[in-house]
């Protein structure tokens, strides 16, 4: 394949990717820090600019975007959409619960890439804590 994709692995997954054809998936996601990142940029001596661009907002907002994701998701009636609406139903429309919408529908799409024979590798909580889950 060897093949880059820069964008929204959402879209790229639905789009790009054929169901049943990765052997290993890395996913390294956002954790809901409610940080924003940034690249930071060095000039050509290899000292760092005053430059820099942000990489990505990790910090989620319960919006028309969410509420659609939430639909796609319980509109499924799988054992996932039930999860999502007993969650919704405890916790409520707000920034974890965006985060978590966001999170499933993307896991869901992972899923149905991985072949049977696949792995799927996420870290959970220290970047030294890592588990496999084949």
């Amino acid at each position: 394949m060897n093949t880059l994709y820069y964008g929204d692995n959402l879209k790229i997954l639905r789009e790009y990717i054929k169901d049943e054809s990765v052997d290993l998936i890395y996913l390294d996601p956002p954790f809901n820090s409610n940080r924003n990142y940034n690249v930071l940029f060095k000039d050509e001596s290899g000292s760092e600019a005053d430059s820099q661009i942000t990489a990505f907002e990790d910090t989620w907002h319960w919006n028309a975007s969410a509420e659609q994701t939430y639909h796609e998701l319980i509109m499924t009636g799988d054992s996932v959409a039930r999860m999502i609406e007993s969650f919704r139903s405890f916790i409520g429309n707000n920034q974890m619960m965006a985060y978590l919408v966001m999170m499933a529908v993307r896991l869901k799409e992972l899923h149905s890439v991985l072949k049977p024979t696949g792995s799927l590798c996420l870290p959970l909580g220290y970047a030294d804590d890592r588990l496999d889950i084949s």
